[in-house]
């Protein structure tokens, strides 16, 4: 029987090693890759999930996507400021801890309002929140969104109130402001803080009419502007005009009532 010469068979055995060794090595190189990749991907997840707290899915998406800030844009948006009466005096009353959670759970409430009608929270100023609706995508129905928002967000306060009364804690009074125009959306900030939101005169004014809310004892001010687009269901007062910083001629409102749904 013919048998291999012992080099041959030893350089065999050798390859085979070889081969074996680089095997393993090939795999425990993918098997770092894979953990580097895993990384990567869960850094990036929580990367966007950071900074969907500051701008909409669909902006971060598209920063995700081009890898820069989106464009600003002239868009007609339709803007509500919402305000909670009488707070500063409330929060001299309550512990820290305690107006920390109070205002938590108002605005965790407020938010799921706004969200459920196709708007989104810009940002929050103390007490106050500001939304915005048609900011991401075009939007003809934002001014009924944003006035049904409104009133979803009254419905909201009434049961939060019952509950806080239940505690013992005093109830919370809420002034919304409305008013739609054309505005530049986009993503503004530094290296260090961002947000999505928009700049013009239809935030000012709707933030100047939240406040005429005091003057008319209204809930629900809206603007000629956002009046002008309502489904004719909405319940609406029509108020004197009263001044406003800023603006020219005085601003005539409406206080939205009530939505009659057939």
């Amino acid at each position: 029987m013919d048998t291999a010469p012992l080099p041959v068979v030893v350089g065999v055995v050798a390859l085979a090693a070889a081969g074996a060794a680089g095997i393993v090595v090939l795999r425990a190189q993918r098997r770092r890759l894979r953990q580097q990749l895993d990384g990567a991907t869960a850094e990036l997840q929580r990367l966007q999930m950071s900074f969907g707290r500051f701008a909409p899915t669909a902006v971060v998406d598209g920063i995700a996507a081009r890898g820069r800030s989106t464009d600003a844009q002239r868009k007609d948006v339709t803007v509500l400021f919402g305000d909670l009466v009488g707070f500063t005096s409330l929060s001299e009353r309550l512990d820290p801890e305690v107006l920390v959670a109070v205002l938590n759970e108002y605005f965790l409430r407020m938010s799921g309002a706004i969200s459920e009608h196709r708007g989104h929270v810009a940002k929050f100023i103390g007490d106050g929140l500001m939304a915005l609706f048609g900011a991401i995508e075009p939007n003809p129905w934002q001014a009924n969104d944003a006035v049904h928002a409104a009133l979803a967000m009254q419905r909201a306060l009434t049961v939060y109130n019952r509950e806080l009364c239940a505690r013992a804690l005093p109830a919370l009074r809420l002034g919304i402001g409305i008013h739609r125009g054309s505005a530049i959306a986009g993503v503004i900030g530094s290296n260090t803080l961002v947000e999505f939101t928009v700049i013009g005169q239809p935030v000012n004014l709707a933030s100047r009419v939240e406040r005429l809310t005091r003057e008319h004892d209204a809930e629900i001010l809206i603007t000629p502007a956002v009046r002008d687009g309502l489904d004719p269901r909405f319940v609406l007062d029509e108020l004197p005009p009263r001044p406003v910083r800023g603006i020219a001629a005085p601003v005539v409102t409406y206080a939205v009532r009530a939505f009659r749904d057939a």
